[in-house]
């Protein structure tokens, strides 16, 4: 068997690929439209397909995983994120791109299908470490990957970028074949088909409602069928769910306080760092003639927000250290406290650029700490035939908080906005009430927190090494 470090670093590696297929567009996606010859709101599906697609295929991945092997499942979405990519790469059209980013999407379920894979073949005092590490990915390639992707669309075709995704994930690909070891545990049964289709059309209708809100409009009869039409599908769902033996999710051991109230916490965790994503970077770019920002370069201003993520990378051992003595709690607490000095920190001061470097290294921290913590939450409230699609559904949660994040503060910093040369850019007050909003989350956040317990499941155990 591989030395646990090596499987370590080849799943974070995997980590750092899928975070970083949400940065991919960042650099030219105020630019799509001309580069496109589409609509603004045709090019919006660039970025909420992907969304879409992960946000569905990561339950039901993480489902199959506990069925037929994480390692198998994990490997087909590297492939479907490489098809998309190629796809993508060959497209000079919208619609080729649209379909090579819901592709890209699979990526995202390679994450709590590598924490559990962590759960299952590392020796038990490296797992809290481990997954720690691995839950920093989630912020260090958007760090790193922001720059990087400025850099290629500076100086090369953009369509360059599915080119160098594409080859990333072959090398993930390799790696994971090579090194990662085949999985013993299985759960027994049969996938539950309707309740993938029932769970993946609710998801769609609340998601599209959410993330295309503003601009369809909140009372518009596309977004109310979508929304509502999406929550009953799932209520309808969660009956179905509950009512057959072998369920998709089995919603019983998503009920158990510590699952609830994780995945509650969950949600908040993800909008403020949204938030955060979406307010420093238009702060730092906006014209200093505006009186709202400080007329960075997009490069520069990713090179400002990197230190958030490298800050995760650097205190994932000490996450880890802290939930193997007092347990993962602390650490949520400690994330939500974290992210909220960041905003009281910018509400405070925000009229140097290093003020706003400041707040995102209090931000990496918070997420690196929040991040590490939810995984193990799960696994410590869950049997382990369950881990992956705990997991999965605890990532869908998180994307829930953060598909929210972008529609609040999209519809925030667009009503709150003053006209620049004829282009409505936002004001101080949008920013300062999106900082709020921000701070408000992670305040929701700590008081979850607190209320989450620290008894782990009466059937946890943690498995001899696999053979």
């Amino acid at each position: 068997m591989p030395r646990q470090g090596a499987i370590v670093a080849v799943l974070a590696i995997a980590g750092l690929c899928s975070s970083f297929m949400f940065t991919l567009m960042v650099p030219i996606q105020s630019k799509l439209p001309e580069l496109l010859d589409a609509s603004r709101e045709d090019t919006a599906w660039v970025v909420t397909s992907t969304l879409l697609a992960a946000a569905v295929i990561t339950p039901i991945a993480g489902r199959l995983g506990d069925m037929y092997g994480k390692r198998r499942i994990l490997l087909v979405l590297v492939a479907v994120m490489v098809a998309g990519s190629v796809v993508a790469a060959l497209s000079p059209g919208i619609v080729g791109i649209i379909v090579g980013r819901t592709l890209q999407g699979a990526i995202v379920g390679v994450v709590p299908l590598g924490i559990s894979i962590l759960r299952d073949v590392l020796h038990e005092a490296r797992v809290d470490s481990a997954i720690a590490f691995m839950s920093a990915t989630l912020g260090v390639g958007g760090a790193l990957g922001l720059p990087i992707s400025a850099l290629v669309t500076e100086r090369a075709d953009w369509h360059v970028l599915f080119w160098l995704a594409a080859g990333l994930g072959i090398v993930v690909f390799a790696l994971v074949l090579w090194i990662v070891p085949v999985s013993v545990l299985r759960t027994a049964g049969r996938f539950d088909f309707v309740g993938a289709v029932g769970l993946a059309v609710g998801l769609i209708g609340i998601l599209l409602a959410i993330s295309r809100g503003n601009e369809w409009g909140w009372g518009s009869p596309p977004v109310l069928v979508c929304g509502l039409g999406g929550l009953a599908v799932l209520l309808l769902w969660g009956w179905f769910e509950l009512r057959i033996d072998e369920p998709l999710l089995d919603l019983r051991v998503a009920a158990r306080p510590a699952v609830l109230l994780t995945n509650i916490a969950s949600v908040a965790m993800g909008f403020s760092l949204f938030a955060s994503n979406v307010v420093y970077p238009q702060m730092l770019e906006l014209p200093v003639a505006t009186g709202a920002g400080f007329g960075l370069s997009l490069l520069a201003a990713s090179l400002i927000v990197m230190p958030s993520g490298l800050v995760m990378m650097v205190l994932s051992p000490v996450a880890g250290r802290i939930a193997y003595r007092t347990g993962p709690k602390l650490l949520l607490l400690l994330g939500a406290l974290s992210l909220l000095a960041a905003y009281g920190f910018t509400l405070l001061f925000s009229s140097e650029v290093w003020h706003i470097l400041v707040a995102n290294i209090l931000i990496g921290a918070g997420i690196g700490f929040g991040y590490a913590s939810m995984p193990m939450l799960i696994m410590r409230s869950v049997p382990q035939s369950e881990t992956g699609a705990s997991n999965g559904l605890n990532a869908l949660f998180r994307s829930l908080g953060t598909s929210t994040a972008a529609a609040v503060i999209g519809a925030v910093l667009a009503t709150y906005t003053v006209d620049f040369d004829g282009i409505p850019v936002p004001t101080t007050t949008g920013f300062t009430l999106s900082l709020i909003l921000g701070g408000v989350a992670a305040l929701v956040a700590l008081v979850v927190a607190l209320f989450i317990p620290r008894h782990r499941a009466p059937e946890e155990r943690h498995p001899s090494l696999p053979e």
